[in-house]
């Protein structure tokens, strides 16, 4: 991005202010704003002819190998604005490696993709070990264990009297007999009357 020498000077007298705040007139606020909106508009323009080099890669490389110095061109210039290659470009340049503009490609890409693999991976383990661990207070206390006939309680020590009947609120354990009712046989169909013969 290039600034004009009218922007620049906005920009340096900006920059000043921001070092040593002072009282600004009406003139440098509308000049700043100015300066600021032709910022957004210059990455604006910066992302739209970011997606327009970027669907021209895609067409040339579903064009290949026809449109091999084409690809190779747009691909270079991709790279150099940042652009990550993806598998799409691995494997067409694989495919091409026997040109050498386009073996070097390859094995400039293959460090790139090594490289954004790496970093994310570096981002996902950072934002798993940054996860508090749960606090020791919102755990909620164990039940307490009685201690088994035997042991210290054998030793001489006073043993705990055991609990009398059911904790208020609890319902008494129920029978496997009313849980589970006995199944009543079947009865047997009657037999069949004689017929008497008339």
């Amino acid at each position: 991005m290039a600034f004009s020498a009218d922007e620049l000077r906005v920009l340096r007298r900006a920059l000043a202010i921001a070092l040593h705040p002072a009282p600004l007139q009406d003139e440098d606020v509308q000049d700043c704003l100015r300066l600021a909106d032709s910022v957004d508009e210059a990455v604006r323009e910066a992302g739209r002819l970011r997606a327009f080099l970027l669907d021209d890669l895609a067409r040339y490389r579903e064009a290949l190998p026809g449109s091999l110095p084409g690809y190779l061109t747009l691909l270079k210039e991709a790279l150099a604005g940042g652009y990550d290659p993806g598998v799409d470009d691995l494997a067409a340049l694989r495919a091409l490696r026997g040109d050498p503009t386009a073996a070097e490609l390859l094995a400039r890409c293959r460090l790139l993709a090594e490289r954004s693999v790496r970093t994310r991976l570096a981002r996902v383990s950072q934002a798993t070990a940054s996860t508090v661990a749960p606090d020791a207070a919102a755990i909620p206390p164990r039940a307490r264990l009685l201690a088994l006939p035997g042991g210290r309680a054998a030793a001489g020590e006073p043993k705990p009297n055991p609990p009398s009947g059911p904790p208020p609120g609890d319902r008494p354990v129920p029978k496997p007999s009313e849980v589970f009712p006995p199944r009543r046989r079947p009865v047997p169909p009657p037999p069949p009357e004689e017929r008497v013969a008339g």
